[in-house]
């Protein structure tokens, strides 16, 4: 199968303020797969919706794809205490359907992240279609405190990895850092499943929202067209 790729048009960047962005996608109009996801995901490619993509911005290089080789993976003493404070919570492998509690968890998340930035006030097949797709195996993992969901991490299956797509919570929970350990029972359900790594997406030294993924190690990053430890990135990349 031959596969086209497509870049987008320049956009102001979300990130790193006064620089513009751009995109390559994956033909939207090839039949994708998981296959295809796991060798693109090799490659630094990440999901939205049903669309691939990988920055592609001329004269930067800031975001840079990262995974976990999880079957190596240690917790910090911190990361050690937020998987302790969260003991309390029940964990549940979901079908990737429409909840209207995870909905409402969803936008009241994006009304403390994001205010007034275009995406607080989204409808329920927006929620769909930023987080699934018609085409990939992906599970919603909850995390619920008696019965009432605190988080929920939207986490695709590859043929050798998980790739963590995107996690929000409460709001008013932030002394459980939810962020965390939504990666670190992902970590944990990658190495259950004997899966060899987890996808965090980009990490984004100059972006302060990015800083918390470089604190999970051991870490490769996608760099200069090959996989390398990230303490192997140049100066000011890490």
């Amino acid at each position: 199968m031959t596969l086209r790729f497509f870049a987008t048009a320049p956009r102001p960047c979300s990130y790193l303020q006064g620089r513009d962005a751009i995109s390559v996608f994956a033909d939207p109009d090839a039949r994708l797969s998981t296959a295809i996801y796991d060798q693109l995901a090799g490659f630094g490619f990440r999901r939205s919706g049903n669309d691939l993509y990988v920055p592609a911005c001329p004269g930067c290089s800031e975001c840079i794809p990262v995974r976990i080789p999880v079957h190596r993976f240690k917790r910090s003493r911190n990361q050690q205490k937020i998987w302790n404070r969260n003991r309390d919570l029940d964990c549940a492998v979901l079908a990737p359907e429409f909840r209207e509690a995870h909905f409402a968890l969803y936008r009241r998340y994006l009304a403390s992240r994001h205010p007034d930035g275009g995406m607080d006030d989204p409808d329920a097949d927006d929620y769909l279609q930023f987080l699934t797709s018609d085409w990939c195996d992906t599970l919603f993992l909850e995390f619920s405190l008696d019965g009432t969901p605190l988080a929920l991490a939207v986490t695709d299956r590859m043929q050798h990895a998980l790739s963590a797509v995107y996690t929000f919570f409460e709001p008013d929970a932030a002394r459980r850092s939810l962020g965390t350990y939504a990666v670190l029972r992902q970590i944990e359900l990658a190495r259950e499943t004997g899966y060899d790594w987890l996808y965090l997406g980009f990490w984004i030294p100059g972006s302060r929202k990015m800083q918390y993924k470089s604190r999970f190690r051991p870490m490769q990053a996608y760099y200069e067209g090959r996989w390398q430890p990230i303490e192997d990135i140049p100066p000011g990349k890490s």
